[in-house]
């Protein structure tokens, strides 16, 4: 029971932060959870967490990709983008970002433990800062980085 109240709780704030990216969410998980509690099968709930976060980035993919495939981004303002300062820490952060999410993903699956702090800190950026719930993946990769930096200096 208190799994749903949790749940009602994000869509709320969802709510009330004008979120509909929490919203959805929530009510996707919702309806996932009430459906499996009244089938007696969680196998699309199971489904969603053990394979969601690669189904998600294969859609963010696809979508960044929207702009080659339509012709708005082409080989020369690839190409271009690494002649002005604002392309070069652009690749840079792309760069960062996707090791960080490289590295968040073993993090999360040998240290489960992390992942409802990473769940308030991200749900917190998206309520109180207007940011995206992306987040979980790339603060698991800078939370590693931290940790590694840690254990270095010991």
């Amino acid at each position: 029971m208190e799994e749903y109240l949790t749940l009602g709780v994000v869509l709320a704030l969802g709510i009330i932060g004008h979120n509909m990216t929490v919203v959805y969410a929530a009510i996707i998980v919702l309806a996932l959870k009430i459906f499996a509690q009244l089938s007696g099968q969680p196998v699309i709930l199971e489904y969603l967490g053990g394979h969601g976060l690669n189904l998600g980035i294969i859609v963010l993919t696809a979508a960044i990709l929207v702009p080659i495939a339509d012709g708005t981004v082409t080989v020369s303002t690839i190409i271009n983008s690494f002649k002005t300062p604002i392309g070069i820490v652009a690749v840079t952060a792309g760069l960062l970002a996707a090791v960080a999410g490289g590295a968040g993903v073993p993090l999360m699956q040998t240290n489960p433990n992390v992942i409802p702090a990473l769940i308030v800190g991200t749900m917190a950026g998206v309520f109180f800062f207007k940011g995206i719930a992306v987040g979980p993946l790339i603060a698991a990769g800078f939370t590693y980085f931290v940790m590694a930096l840690l254990n270095f200096f010991k």
